[in-house]
């Protein structure tokens, strides 16, 4: 009695160290990670704090915002990491980075350090928006290595949440801080640090397994997701209508920790189901005589051939789309420098109109609330945009062969609808516009991922992927800082001339209007534009590609339950 007893404990913790241990453990630990990775997309609600404690005027500001999009898009530091290190340590890096450079930006903006130089700001919120590559090196990079058939649902959903983590952090800050949003700053600065921390262990690369359900489960999780952003949306509008008390806001915050947690039973209950299969008899195997085939010289010689090819030669040499290239071979391919060409014009725009968020709001007469609710509104669309075209696209791809880049052709039309909205407003069209602006730059980043582990294979996955989103803060280095911020700065001034003061009579250089905006983001349509006609041209290129069976390798190579 007492040996039956002590076996059932036994087993109670083997089974607890499989789920630990498990892939679909490491797919829960990556969407927490995920969560707290999208701190970037909170600028629009601390920059005021910012443009006003520090005294900057919107070119200034702009800056800020481009260092923020370059820290957050540069990961190649990250990618090479991740290539020769453990993900742990990937993980630990971008976690001591993360609260480094927001924890200055929140000294700075308190007033518990002397005002920094405005290179100091740059460098520091540079460090902390580029945490955020460690997490995607860490985290996702690693499920798309251990679900590489699932691999669009599994962007689609990481990056999903990454676009809720807006609305989630919002939420959080009122509820522990009120309506405080330099206490924000301190919020994102320690949080997903201890994220990371927490499960540093759990994320790795695992062997690669077919399980028969797998796209199930994850449609499992896709359901959470959906009811969570869905939440999220309500308790938005809502708090428009009615004050809610800071409990209010507690309440609020302990159903999203609850969605938050809901997939980890979806993991205990994948890894029941395989712990009850381990422990079923197998029926005795059935003696097959295997011949084998006589070893012959050729592959030898081919791989004899193949290492003796000069390094220049190898590049130029490029491998059939799908194959694993190197990572110059990637990189100076001309697939590459399409994408490079529709990243720049569409992520560049997108990331221009989500850092001026703050200020359209304020230039159209809106109060702090309800710019805090279009924030909140980017955030969640943001995520339906990321999980539609990570599922979407990958029930098109598989079922009518349809490229993916056309995917992105659409998103990038759809875009500078949005543009045009803010650039000649109407009553209720930021709401439009935000919702827009929010679906479509959230649908580019898990389409540009998956075409590059598509075209360019996943030996080097982690370094690509990270090369392939540069183009995105040069984008918003010309758009936001050159074009956005200059042209406003230009209409503030006209503002001021009308008053008879000049720049320095006042400390904040403001536009109240609906022309502070209306060049500028006439300007960004047009990019974007141009951008969905360059990404059309790799559909013509790729066509072919995505009529063949891409997977067809991965199957092969994978083990089935």
């Amino acid at each position: 009695m007492a040996k039956m007893s002590s076996s059932k404990p036994s087993e109670s913790l083997q089974f607890a160290v499989q789920v630990v241990q498990g892939r679909w453990f490491t797919v829960f630990a990556s969407f927490l990670i995920m969560a707290g990775a999208g701190a970037t997309y909170l600028f629009g609600v601390y920059s005021k704090q910012i443009k006003s404690t520090l005294g900057y005027d919107q070119s200034t500001l702009n800056l800020l915002g481009f260092f923020k999009d370059l820290g957050a898009n540069v990961g190649v530091l990250s990618g090479l990491i991740g290539e020769v290190t453990p993900t742990w340590f990937v993980l630990l890096v971008g976690s001591a980075m993360n609260f480094t450079g927001y924890f200055m930006i929140w000294l700075a903006v308190t007033g518990k350090i002397a005002k920094p130089k405005v290179w100091q700001m740059c460098m520091y919120i540079c460090i902390g928006a580029n945490s955020q590559n460690f997490a995607n090196t860490g985290a996702l990079v690693t499920c798309v290595k251990n679900f590489p058939e699932s691999r669009g649902v599994m962007l689609g959903l990481l990056k999903g949440f990454t676009g809720l983590s807006g609305a989630m952090f919002n939420q959080i800050y009122l509820a522990v801080y009120g309506n405080d949003s330099k206490s924000l700053v301190l919020l994102i600065a320690w949080l997903p640090a201890a994220l990371s921390v927490v499960f540093v262990y759990t994320i790795r690369p695992m062997k690669v397994v077919r399980q028969p359900n797998e796209l199930r489960v994850f449609y499992h999780f896709l359901y959470i997701s959906i009811a969570l952003a869905l939440f999220l949306m309500v308790m938005t509008i809502m708090q428009k209508q009615i004050a809610f008390s800071q409990a209010a806001y507690a309440g609020s915050v302990a159903v999203v920790c609850v969605f938050l947690f809901l997939p980890l039973g979806i993991a205990i209950r994948e890894e029941l189901l395989l712990w009850n299969l381990k422990k079923q008899p197998v029926d005795p195997p059935t003696e097959v005589a295997v011949q084998k085939p006589v070893a012959t010289e050729q592959p030898k010689t081919e791989k004899a051939e193949k290492t003796e090819t000069p390094c220049f030669a190898e590049i130029c040499n490029k491998p059939p789309r799908g194959e694993d290239y190197t990572i110059l071979q990637a990189l100076l391919s001309v697939d590459m420098l399409i994408l490079f060409i529709a990243t720049l014009c569409g992520l560049g725009s997108s990331l221009t109109a989500v850092d001026n968020l703050g200020q359209i709001g304020e230039s159209l007469g809106y109060p702090t609330k309800t710019i805090s609710s279009f924030v909140s509104l980017v955030s969640i669309w943001n995520y339906f945009g990321r999980v539609f075209s990570g599922f979407v696209s990958e029930s098109l791809l598989v079922k009518w062969k349809m490229p993916r880049p056309l995917m992105m052709t659409l998103v990038l039309l759809l875009s500078s609808v949005g543009h045009l909205l803010i650039a000649f407003p109407a009553p209720g069209s930021v709401y439009v516009a935000s919702v827009i602006i929010g679906f479509s730059f959230g649908a580019q980043l898990p389409l540009l991922f998956a075409i590059i582990s598509e075209l360019f294979g996943l030996k080097y996955y982690s370094t690509l992927f990270n090369c392939g989103q540069l183009a995105s803060p040069l984008g918003s280095y010309i758009l936001n800082v050159k074009v956005t911020g200059m042209l406003y700065d230009r209409e503030a001034l006209k503002d001021l001339a009308r008053k008879g003061m000049t720049r320095s009579s006042v400390k904040e250089l403001i536009c109240i209007g609906s022309r502070c905006y209306r060049l500028s983001f006439s300007i960004l349509a047009a990019v974007t534009f141009f951008g969905a006609l360059v990404s059309l041209v790799l559909v013509i290129r790729t066509r072919e590609f995505y009529k063949s069976d891409i997977y067809k390798k991965f199957r092969e190579e994978s083990e089935d339950l």
